[in-house]
């Protein structure tokens, strides 16, 4: 983006987007209009910020200001150009952008730091990768602008009537954003607190809004799971699942993702006959937040296997073609569905749902607490929590208890091992086994659940078959062992083949 990109003529001076005296003092600016940013501007505007608006494509600053009018004549003033714009916001300026993340990132903080003053501040709100932020807030520091990657949650709704806000930046910038933001942040939990709080310096707020994202991408598939067997084991129809995933909404599996499940459900089709969701092409899209958690889960040596899993199904569900043709070749099993007490069933599908949700949130959050440790972040876990309780896509009751937990023990070292959690999911356990071996049996694929499921067998044992393994990486290649019962390092010579590899202190070097 250039200067070229607005018109060079002074504005008419019946537009009603052009400068005025009264119009030099905007508290906040926002700039990138696309449905998100206009949203985002209405709600700071509703909540008493004169906030001032500019977009590459004038056309959206005129729609925004007209939407502005219409929605109760509030306080937004358009611009023509950076310049116009950085020149309607009250000094320190505070920036929010809403473009696509990359490159317009890049293009937009050229553009406007150009117009620019020390002390003033550019907020990032988009799905960014962490380490484009911290780039971009060593590079705006050289000029003395302060610079807040904040993770924005809740989608279009979200942003007009009360998003989850995770931001990331120079405290000073926090402190100067803090009264626009716990304002226009969604509510949440008893008593009411904004969903949003300081979560450290740069790239932790873009971490957390990564992994939230994750999280998301994991809970979906739980969700998909879930409906997978209750349809083609329960042999339930898209009403009465409706009923029942609103009837889970009600106790303690509620969440944004439970709510519009039952919708999606029970929409009827406007096009055909039947229901939307029976025409819809079993394709999953993404846009690369769930790689990155996974790519990080990985970095951090965290597992994360619901992530992952969920990440895995996306790609196999991409993949349509080739199981329209393996599905005329391979087989599941001969014995079909087993038969099972429809009843029972789904009491089984409520608490394995629930298990695997409390499993995915463990793994999620020990990802944010290692990167925190590894990058001195100091991420609050039970913030991170609270602030997911409204607004975002992962809202859900269970935050409240996760909240809690990490507020009793903020050294948790993992939610599984909270003595409520714990409780729980060891009363829930033999539920949890039966949908999963009920889908191993059927042939039903339940990867997510399956992974959490594992997960948690392996979090709870004392011993792990890796022993063997040590003992096969020492016999083909070197790589020495510890042992149970003295200190030290160990080599063997397993076989005739092996010899004598000499001082072991560098054979463990480079791992990770």
């Amino acid at each position: 983006m250039s200067k070229q990109d607005y018109p060079n003529k002074k504005p008419k001076q019946d537009n009603p987007t052009n400068s005025t005296s009264t119009e030099m003092s905007c508290e906040v600016g926002l700039y990138g209009l696309a449905v998100m940013g206009q949203n985002f501007a209405l709600n700071m505007a509703e909540h008493g910020f004169k906030v001032c608006v500019g977009n590459r494509s004038h056309a959206k600053v005129e729609t925004t200001v007209a939407r502005a009018k219409a929605e109760g004549d509030l306080p937004i003033v358009g611009s023509d150009s950076p310049a116009d714009f950085c020149s309607k916001i009250a000094k320190p300026r505070k920036i929010v952008l809403l473009v696509q993340a990359g490159k317009p990132v890049d293009l937009t903080i050229a553009a406007l730091s150009e117009h620019l003053d020390e002390g003033d501040m550019i907020i990032d709100g988009g799905n960014e990768w962490f380490p484009n932020q911290i780039r971009r807030s060593e590079e705006l520091a050289k000029k003395n602008i302060m610079f807040v990657g904040m993770g924005i949650s809740g989608g279009e709704e979200g942003a007009r009537n009360g998003p989850s806000l995770m931001p990331g930046g120079p405290k000073e910038a926090y402190d100067l954003i803090e009264p626009i933001i716990t304002k226009v942040a969604a509510k949440a939990g008893e008593p009411e607190a904004p969903c949003t709080g300081y979560l450290g310096p740069i790239g932790s707020g873009n971490y957390v809004k990564m992994v939230h994202n994750g999280i998301e991408y994991g809970d979906m598939q739980l969700i998909g799971e879930v409906y997978d067997i209750l349809k083609n084991a329960a042999g339930m129809g898209n009403d009465e699942m409706a009923t029942l995933f609103e009837e889970w909404n009600k106790g303690e599996l509620d969440s944004y993702l439970i709510e519009i499940t039952a919708k999606i459900l029970a929409k009827k089709d406007d096009i055909t006959d039947g229901y939307v969701v029976d025409h819809i092409l079993d394709k999953t899209g993404m846009k690369g937040t769930g790689r990155w958690t996974v790519q990080e889960a990985a970095e951090q040596s965290v597992a994360a296997p619901v992530i992952a899993a969920a990440l895995d199904s996306r790609y196999i569900s991409g993949r349509k073609e080739e199981r329209v043709a393996a599905s005329k070749l391979l087989t599941g099993p001969s014995d079909g569905v087993p038969t099972v007490d429809k009843a029972q069933l789904i009491s089984d599908l409520q608490a394995a749902l629930y298990c695997a949700k409390v499993a995915s949130y463990a793994q999620g959050l020990g990802i944010i607490k290692a990167a925190s440790d590894k990058n001195e972040w100091n991420v609050d876990l039970s913030l991170c929590a609270s602030m997911w309780r409204g607004g975002c896509i992962i809202r859900a009751g269970l935050l409240n208890k996760i909240t809690a937990a990490f507020e009793k023990d903020a050294s948790l070292a993992n939610l599984l091992v909270d003595p409520g959690f714990a409780k729980e999911l060891n009363e829930r356990q033999l539920a949890w086994r039966r949908v999963v071996s009920l889908g191993v049996a059927s042939g039903i694929a339940t990867p997510a659940m399956s992974a959490a499921l594992g997960y948690f067998d392996q979090y709870r044992r004392e011993s792990l078959p890796a022993n063997l393994i040590q003992g096969q990486r020492d016999f083909f290649g070197g790589h020495t062992y510890q042992r149970k019962d003295r200190e030290g390092t160990f080599h063997t010579l397993w076989d005739d083949t092996h010899k004598d590899i000499g001082d072991l202190t560098g054979r463990t070097a480079g791992e990770v």
